[in-house]
């Protein structure tokens, strides 16, 4: 990215790293909501076991570690586009790499499209699958809130969109004080749990992730599907990289939002190793019934955030492809008078209110958990064919 100035003060690079919790990181900081949940759902016919809890926490682990922080962290944001991240820019660097090749030009410019229209899928299918997740607590409160949950979630919705004409800038400076709680509170929800029951530290070993897979065959790779949810927002933390710059997101995902994930899915794992009746909303479980209502506000509040990380990268990706040829030429308004990477596109804003369609079309987040798998796989594959095209050729 075009980095601040060197006179920019210190103050102002930590603001930058508590915007970047407040938009980029939204969206990994809720996967912990749905996705132990997804992979010991029903429909997988995973027993909740020690072998299968051991073999699952390893696997987000690991895929965390490997994914996240070395090809997204590491690798990936270093592949910017005149300070741009995101597949759009990811396409630039790959065609320019192999400009000399007409047919190489055509195949990189059909996979970009390709996972350019993925991440557009992402960017409605995340906000609907998010709110609902939350909303979605009411239930455990009372179950007769459960006909609340869709216009819930509309309004949500609607108030969300309602907000980005503001900026990445505003918008985090409303929203990072609320993810900075979010990740406490998760972190020592899942911290509180591990304390009771220390032995679900054994799943950092891989050993257990591999005994996984030789144990359950297919089942293992089905329930892999699950897994993959925990990684849902890597693609738009590479996208937000115009909107904050790379030390920023860096500092931030290494030193806070990655320990209070681990924390509490950890935590989660625990509360499986003593109750295995809990793979019903373990999320929501771990929480004292004292508390359960605060935490259904607040899960509320971050996944409405979790919404924002996939919103600002569909406007930069936008903003790429107009400047590639690839995107017709519609309303771009620069947000900051200091990083040229926000940006808003009123017209992107309102087409991803196809949300609505996917809230009360599917009605429930089990229900969404199948096309948000494929959406997100389908540009991580994607953006990582660029980057070995990348990597080849330059």
């Amino acid at each position: 990215m075009r980095q601040m100035p060197a006179a920019t003060e210190p103050s102002a690079a930590h603001l930058l790293v508590l915007g970047a919790v407040g938009v980029v990181f939204g969206d990994l900081g809720t996967s912990p909501l749905y996705t132990l949940q997804e992979v010991f759902s029903p429909a997988y016919g995973l027993a909740v076991t020690r072998a299968s809890v051991l073999g699952v926490l390893s696997l987000i682990f690991w895929a965390l570690v490997l994914v996240v922080c070395i090809k997204y962290v590491v690798l990936m944001m270093r592949a910017d586009n005149d300070g741009e991240g995101g597949i759009v820019a990811l396409l630039a660097l790959a065609r320019h790499a192999v400009d000399e090749s007409p047919r190489r030009c055509a195949a990189v410019a059909l996979l970009g499209i390709f996972g350019a229209a993925l991440f557009y899928g992402d960017g409605v299918i995340t906000p609907a699958i998010s709110v609902l997740s939350a909303v979605e607590g009411l239930h455990l409160i009372s179950p007769a809130l459960g006909r609340f949950v869709l216009p819930t979630s509309v309004a949500i919705l609607l108030a969300l969109f309602a907000l980005q004409r503001y900026g990445s800038t505003r918008v985090s400076a409303l929203f990072a004080p609320i993810m900075c709680l979010w990740f406490v509170a998760i972190a020592a929800l899942g911290a509180a749990m591990i304390v009771r029951r220390p032995a679900v530290l054994l799943a950092l070993n891989p050993v257990y992730g591999w005994q996984f897979f030789a144990a359950h065959g297919m089942a293992a790779f089905v329930a892999l599907g699950g897994v993959v949810l925990a990684l849902t927002g890597a693609e738009a933390l590479y996208a937000d990289m115009g909107h904050f710059g790379k030390r920023p997101i860096r500092l931030a995902w290494l030193v806070f939002v990655f320990p209070a994930l681990l924390l509490n899915y950890f935590g989660q794992g625990a509360l499986l190793l003593n109750q295995p009746a809990a793979s019903v909303g373990p999320f929501y479980q771990l929480v004292p019934r004292a508390l359960l209502i605060p935490m259904v506000v607040l899960a509320a509040l971050a996944t409405v955030i979790a919404s924002q990380a996939v919103i600002s990268g569909a406007f930069s990706m936008t903003h790429g492809a107009m400047r590639l040829g690839y995107f017709p030429r519609v309303r771009m308004v620069h947000t900051s008078t200091r990083v040229t990477g926000q940006v808003f596109v009123p017209w992107i804003n309102g087409a991803l209110l196809l949300v609505l369609a996917a809230v009360l079309g599917f009605r429930s987040s089990d229900r969404l958990g199948g096309a948000y798998g494929v959406a997100v796989t389908g540009t991580m594959i994607a953006t990582t064919t660029l980057l070995l095209v990348v990597a080849r050729y330059r």
